[in-house]
């Protein structure tokens, strides 16, 4: 009698076990500050933006790729030339985050290192158009002192 009885005990906890891990497997946390986009294997990258907290998704069908939404910094030194055709080495710290909403199609566009791609070729010709139009003495003067831009003009 008592060993049926640890039998169906044993039973009951294997099928608890494997159904606590299948149900484990299928939730995902979305950390704070960040947001998370879903690509399904049969209709691809879904429109919605998944929010923080735990979400369930389905096995082997759906994938979330989180994305930091965060205020962070990203410098990009520039080496280019001032009006009076001298060179001139700067650094633009350039604070940047993503919008939430739009993260399906910077996914979709360029994919999880959209910062690397686009962020700095927008950056570096919109400082070389900037820059372009000064001469080496105004941006001197005119450029202030402090981390958020450095300047180096040879002697």
């Amino acid at each position: 009698m008592a060993v049926k009885v640890f039998e169906s005990v044993g039973k009951f906890g294997l099928a608890l076990a494997v159904t606590g891990g299948v149900v484990n497997s299928a939730l995902y946390n979305v950390d704070a500050g960040q947001r998370a986009v879903i690509f399904d294997r049969f209709h691809g990258v879904q429109d919605t933006v998944v929010g923080e907290g735990t979400h369930f998704l389905i096995l082997w069908v759906q994938k979330p790729i989180t994305f930091d939404c965060h205020s962070r910094p990203c410098n990009v030194p520039v080496i280019t030339g001032s009006k009076d055709l001298q060179n001139v080495n700067i650094t633009l710290c350039i604070p940047f985050q993503p919008v939430a909403s739009q993260l399906p199609h910077i996914f979709t566009s360029t994919g999880e290192n959209y910062n690397e791609h686009m962020l700095l070729s927008i950056t570096i010709k919109i400082l070389k158009s900037v820059v372009v139009r000064f001469d080496a003495g105004e941006l001197i003067t005119y450029l202030p002192a402090g981390p958020s831009v450095l300047l180096q003009l040879p002697q």
